[in-house]
């Protein structure tokens, strides 16, 4: 019989080349790696291995595309810094100059030779307003982003959710016009049901005149922010995984229950994150509320008597006649408007940011 050859190191091929590490005598390796860098053939890495791994470019791509991300993050610091400064900068002599207090009065005459002027009525009527909205909204928006997603035919929810995404592109000035014009008759004839019947409540109570008041103005705010929240909930409710749907559905429960414990808890971030989005819409919405409202300047809770008003639709209404005084009440409002907004959106992030987080610990 023949000696048997020695195999190669690589894929078994049975040939009879002897590999260097065979070649080296017992313990050659081991000398070989802890030989001084200066006594290694050049490139050897003392292993067997290949060399080492070749040097980041200082300025590649990957470097380049990190400059311009930080510059743009930064850049939207940069401005919004930069507009609490304008306001504050040109709200200040204004605010110095009024006769009242800007907090808890309830009236807007700052072009007096006294100037007099409050945010109380206006941020009241703004936040009322956008509230009484997201009320409306809201569950609309989930039961139809849920119908699209988990209940349509594909082609019918494709076509829905096609002209709901549509009805986000109608300008908010046609919305306006809408609701002063069509939608008022309705809402007045609405209203008068409501106190003939309700009026036992303050938010209903009132002898009139009805037709342009919050009730108005919230109804036309809640159509202009039902496609965002819509829209945005349904891809959502489309990004929860299948295996937990099919989970649920294997456990017995019924296409609701399905829906109540494996695709809500899932997209509740993003239904958060949806709804705080319609709320900053909302809030900063100018001209619809501008022809709706009945621009007063109380803090009243009634809802269906004229009346009402916010910062964005005072702003529009009264800046074309303001003097300078006046203009720097406004910009104070609009400062105060900025703020809130500021407020809903961090609350909003806080919110998402605990929910993630207690998920992951879950998890």
């Amino acid at each position: 019989m023949g000696e048997t050859p020695h195999r190669s190191a690589d894929a078994g091929t049975g040939g009879t080349r002897v590999t260097e590490s065979h070649e080296r005598p017992a313990g050659a390796s081991a000398r070989l790696a802890e030989a001084p860098v200066s006594t290694r053939a050049p490139g050897s890495t003392g292993l067997g291995g290949g060399g080492a791994l070749p040097r980041a470019r200082r300025f590649g791509a990957e470097r380049a595309f990190r400059g311009v991300t930080l510059a743009a993050g930064t850049a939207v610091l940069v401005i919004i810094a930069a507009i609490a400064v304008f306001l504050v900068a040109k709200a200040v002599p204004a605010l110095r100059a009024n006769t009242e207090s800007f907090w808890s009065f309830e009236g807007w005459f700052p072009n007096d030779a006294q100037p007099k002027f409050g945010i109380g009525a206006l941020a009241f009527g703004t936040v009322l307003t956008a509230a009484l909205a997201l009320l409306v909204a809201v569950p609309i928006a989930l039961g139809i982003a849920l119908y699209l997603s988990h209940y349509a035919p594909r082609r019918v929810g494709t076509t829905l959710g096609f002209l709901i995404d549509l009805l986000a592109a109608v300008p908010s000035v046609v919305f306006g016009l809408w609701g002063r014009e069509i939608f008022l008759k309705p809402v007045q004839d609405f209203s008068v049901w409501l106190n003939k019947y309700f009026s036992w409540l303050p938010i209903f109570g009132g002898d009139g005149p009805f037709g342009k008041s919050i009730l108005l103005g919230s109804l036309v705010l809640a159509i202009m922010v039902l496609p965002i929240i819509t829209s945005l909930s349904r891809e959502v409710f489309l990004q929860t995984p299948t295996a937990n749907e099919e989970a649920a559905l294997a456990l017995g429960a019924t296409r609701w229950e399905m829906l109540r414990t494996a695709v809500l808890p899932y997209g509740r971030p993003g239904i958060i994150a949806a709804v705080m989005l319609g709320l900053g819409r909302a809030l900063g919405e100018t001209i619809a509320l501008a022809m709706t409202l009945g621009i007063t300047f109380n803090i009243s809770f009634n809802l269906i008597e004229n009346g009402g008003n916010s910062i964005a639709a005072n702003i529009a209404n009264t800046f074309g006649e303001a003097n300078e005084t006046g203009r720097g009440a406004l910009i104070a409002s609009g400062l105060v408007l900025f703020a809130i907004t500021l407020i809903v959106n961090i609350t909003a992030r806080v919110i998402i940011y605990r929910r993630r987080e207690f998920t992951e610990s879950a998890a």
